[in-house]
């Protein structure tokens, strides 16, 4: 059997990071994912100079044969009434492609790797964890996303009483004919937000990649939704006539809504997996790289991996994204004074949407990049 200091299940942004910044550290690291990459990956896909800074990635090459689309504007509206369209005088964020994006990240791990490997067993030994009775270590680290094999290890998963925000989307090259019939912009992504703000829909427009998307917290009304969206843009000219393939689905949690415990006896949770995504907007790439650079400072200064030495990592999770909302507490985080009817005279401000909505709820500019020294 093989040993190993920590075994990350989950090859994505937060189980890359977390793998590199630990084998930087001298450790030895092994990274299991069910997926081969480069793998298609369902996300809107944006990230921000935040992003870029704490995983230090140099833009020049990152663009050299990948898809970095600069942002400097926003379209924004409320579904059923004319938009507003800001303009924030630079690049404040970058559409990207996850296919990319995520073997980027992986291709700098140096580590061990096996892809296209199902998690089939996880079970403990002498105060180790066993991986499909093959690979063992004392630290075991879920970074799988929401449908996680760890996450579901220590009691969190589908079924435990959590609000889930599904999503459905679609991401292809256009031809030339599409492109030229799609009036969406490739640095002004467009945000339309549900009537009942229980979600917003969007279409971004990256290079020759167009992807369109909605996100809801209520399942059951997600298909109605997305295609009464679809067909407003078609009518307007903002994407093409005839889209290829299916819309994905995608389930994430809300931070302020999630109720998982992100770690246990020799188990850290980070990214997805411990469902950490903003609540005000579902993004969920800047806090699983956060989390992992904060699980790894944790880990590398932890006298062992006992629940109790691991506590910093909750106590630091909660400094950075703030404390949990209550049970009770559902839908994507608006304040009680926005709401119907101000909601819709709110949405046609462009001070609004553009300090608040963009700035605030989706680029998180009050924030400093999270750089930790590991």
């Amino acid at each position: 059997m093989d040993n190993f200091d920590a075994i990350i299940v989950g090859a994505g942004p937060a189980g890359a990071t977390v793998t590199h910044a630990l084998e930087c550290a001298g450790k030895k690291v092994l990274i299991i994912d069910k997926a081969d990459f480069p793998r298609d990956k369902t996300c809107a896909g944006w990230v921000t100079p935040a992003v870029l800074a704490s995983l230090h990635i140099d833009i020049k090459d990152y663009r050299r044969g990948r898809t970095l689309q600069s942002i400097s504007r926003f379209r924004i509206g409320m579904m059923g009434q004319s938009p507003v369209e800001n303009h924030h005088g630079g690049v404040v964020s970058y559409g990207i492609r996850r296919c990319e994006f995520d073997a980027y990240l992986l291709g700098r791990v140096t580590s061990e790797k096996q892809l296209a490997t199902p998690v089939k067993s996880i079970t403990r030994d002498n105060g180790n964890w066993v991986i499909n009775e093959q690979w063992q270590s004392p630290l075991l680290i879920g970074a799988g996303g929401h449908f996680c094999p760890v996450a579901k290890l220590i009691g969190a998963g589908p079924g435990k009483h959590e609000t889930v925000v599904a999503a459905k989307e679609v991401e292809f090259e256009m031809t030339p004919e599409q492109a030229k019939a799609c009036a969406a912009r490739g640095d002004t992504p467009e945000l339309w937000f549900c009537r009942d703000l229980k979600g917003y829909a969007w279409v971004f427009r990256k290079g020759h990649f167009l992807n369109i998307g909605l996100g809801r917290e209520d399942n059951h009304q997600l298909t109605e939704h997305l295609e009464a969206f679809v067909q407003d843009m078609q009518q307007s000219r903002r994407i093409p006539s005839d889209l290829p393939g299916r819309f994905k689905g995608h389930a994430y949690l809300l931070y302020g809504h999630a109720q998982r415990p992100l770690l246990d006896d020799g188990v850290l949770l980070i990214g997805d997996a411990a469902g950490l995504a903003y609540t005000q907007s579902g993004e969920g790439i800047r806090p699983a790289i956060e989390s992992a650079l904060i699980a790894a400072k944790v880990i590398l200064n932890a006298p062992d991996y006992s629940a109790s030495s691991l506590q910093r990592y909750g106590e630091q999770i909660s400094k950075r994204f703030g404390h949990r909302a209550r049970e009770q507490e559902r839908g994507f985080e608006v304040p009680d004074w926005l709401k119907q009817p101000i909601a819709s005279s709110l949405m046609r401000s462009h001070w609004f949407t553009q300090k608040v909505v963009t700035e605030k709820w989706f680029l998180h500019q009050e924030i400093p990049p999270l750089d930790l020294a590991v």
